[in-house]
């Protein structure tokens, strides 16, 4: 069943205005540094990103695979990007990792593209596309498997990599 954009968006709301709340300046400050100003703040901890997708999750307990993917859309896009709504939208897609479909790989490519920060594209690479990947059998792998190698030649030198790095993953 597909979320309705009403509670895709009540969630987007809970988890941004609660990573607002935990966020300090000192850490967004630092996380502008470390990421060179490519992307806005709050300054909520890990901690703090972990416990608000766990609370989201209780709290929205009905999101499906569509819901999944729409409210990791949500978090990842808005108006401006923010480093914690991204997080967060990782976080998300690593506890509902098992809902994703290998028509999923064209999304993930959007975030992997537009991460911005090695501390984004990392665990979406090792978190979500690795046990998507090897959950994947016959069909949906080799489709899979025809993304990736679109991927290997991609002008992208980002998603040249990530595409070397889970070709493995396939070929077993």
């Amino acid at each position: 069943m597909t979320e309705a954009p009403e509670v895709v968006s009540a969630a987007a709301e809970f988890v941004d205005r609660t990573l607002q709340n935990e966020g300090s300046w000192y850490r967004a400050d630092d996380v502008g540094s470390r990421l060179g100003g490519q992307l806005a703040s709050y300054g909520s901890s890990v901690g703090a990103v972990r416990g608000t997708v766990r609370d989201a999750l209780r709290k929205f307990k009905d999101l499906d695979h569509d819901g999944t993917v729409m409210l990791a859309s949500a978090l990842w896009g808005q108006p401006r990007p923010v480093f914690e709504r991204r997080l967060a939208a990782v976080v998300l897609l690593q506890s509902r990792v098992r809902l994703l479909r290998h028509s999923d790989l064209t999304r993930l490519e959007g975030f992997l593209r537009s991460a911005r920060a090695g501390d984004l594209a990392a665990p979406l690479l090792s978190d979500v596309l690795v046990p998507l990947l090897a959950g994947l059998g016959g069909r949906e792998r080799q489709r899979a498997g025809v993304v990736l190698a679109r991927w290997r030649e991609d002008p992208d030198p980002g998603l040249r990599a990530a595409a070397a790095a889970l070709e493995k993953y396939l070929s077993m």
